[in-house]
């Protein structure tokens, strides 16, 4: 039988996927430091919730795709954005596990939070400006991403999401690109903590991804009824409060 405690990370899980599927950002970001605080340690909560997203963000990119909010039809752009990404995402992934241990929290921290803040501000300044469609842009987001991921198992979506926008790329397809990109990256940074012996906490786990699960075909039709130019005023907004939440913490750590 599933205990008030645990029904409560399901649910924090849920709310954490919900906000991410649909925004495209605040999975890892969000749920993390909140299961941090409910006492679990780091080596048990990163590998848990890079497990759980990578399940959760591939079934987000299907509703994403069943819902038309993007096109993940063979040889569609929106699929091969995100392939480079997840390709991108694994050269990321490989760095952060060698450059983080060479690094204190507090600057890594403070790194994420001021680029995540950064995006979010450039977004919403530039609001009404189209910008053209760029495979350079999109190579050095999946780097960037993957690396804060790969790090901390958040600031992924922020980078993609909001850089897609600046990269060219429609709100919805960015929203759902991110999706599938993600999950392909958190399998690989999943790796590299199961294979340096830094296991998920099974009993932790289960109820993760329960909670993240139940919440993505909410999300992907959500995404569907929202008007583009609000969910792209969103995604601009949520980036800087991430950015702003992170920088906060790292302030008073």
């Amino acid at each position: 039988m599933i205990s008030f405690f645990e029904g409560g990370i399901a649910l924090l899980a849920f709310l954490c996927e919900y906000m991410d599927a649909a925004l495209g950002m605040g999975y890892g970001t969000t749920l993390t430091p909140l299961l941090l605080i409910l006492g679990f340690k780091p080596l048990e909560v990163v590998p848990a919730v890079l497990l759980s997203q990578f399940v959760t963000s591939l079934l987000a990119g299907f509703f994403h795709h069943w819902f038309g909010n993007v096109n993940f039809g063979r040889g569609s752009l929106h699929l091969k954005v995100a392939i480079i990404l997840a390709l991108c995402g694994i050269t990321g992934s490989l760095a952060a596990s060698f450059i983080a241990i060479n690094l204190s929290d507090v600057v890594l921290k403070t790194y994420i939070g001021l680029l995540v803040f950064s995006i979010g501000v450039f977004i919403l300044v530039n609001f009404n400006k189209n910008y053209a469609f760029s495979w350079a842009k999109i190579s050095g987001l999946g780097f960037l991403a993957a690396f804060n991921k790969g790090i901390s198992g958040g600031g992924y979506g922020p980078v993609v999401t909001g850089g897609q926008i600046l990269s060219g790329v429609e709100g919805k397809n960015a929203v759902g690109i991110t999706s599938l990109a993600e999950g392909l990256t958190c399998v690989v940074a999943f790796s590299l903590y199961f294979f340096t012996g830094s296991i998920a906490n099974w009993k932790l786990t289960p109820f993760v991804l329960i909670g993240a699960l139940l919440s993505v075909p909410f999300a992907a039709a959500t995404v569907k009824k929202l008007n583009s130019k609000t969910l792209r005023k969103a995604i601009g907004v949520l980036t800087i409060i991430l950015g702003v939440a992170t920088l906060f913490k790292v302030s008073f750590s």
